[in-house]
């Protein structure tokens, strides 16, 4: 196997870590029986859409490990490895602790964390910064859905 090969497959394993947490951490009748915000997509749609996204993702943190010059590799895949930990948590936050809040304060920060990995990967790659395009725009209405969810189902309603 390549070293290109491998790195990619390394990305791939740690980007299947970070989407793990969706298995470890299922919605599950708690979350069915939640009042939902308008817009929120059928249950269907969100393995789909992340695994897509996590796809995209491991490219791009691939293609910058490809082309980033070595003494900067670190620098330059820093805001991924973060992000990719804040997108872990979430699933625990929410679904597992029911921390509705807190998973939307994560929210706001995975969002800002990932403006950051495209600023920081458009310096070497325009390819890896536009994969995660719709990564920040799905992050974005992850947040709306985890607003309207804990709007919607608050203890003062």
């Amino acid at each position: 196997m390549s070293r290109s090969s491998r790195l990619f497959c390394g990305w791939l394993l740690l980007v299947a870590i970070a989407a793990s947490s969706g298995i470890l951490a299922p919605p599950g009748e708690w979350y069915a029986a939640l009042a939902k915000p308008p817009l929120t997509p059928p249950d269907w749609l969100f393995p789909v859409a992340w695994t897509l996204l996590y796809l995209m993702m491991a490219v791009a943190a691939w293609k910058v490990t490809l082309v980033a010059p070595r003494g900067e590799r670190g620098k330059a895949l820093l805001p991924f490895v973060l992000q990719l930990i804040a997108n872990g948590l979430w699933s625990w936050l929410f679904f597992a602790a029911h921390w509705m809040l807190i998973g939307l304060l994560d929210l706001l920060l995975l969002w800002g964390l990932i403006v950051w990995t495209i600023v920081t990967f458009s310096r070497y790659s325009r390819l890896a910064a536009g994969l995660l395009l719709p990564y920040l725009v799905w992050a974005g209405f992850a947040a709306y859905l985890n607003a309207g969810v804990l709007v919607l189902n608050a203890p003062w309603n």
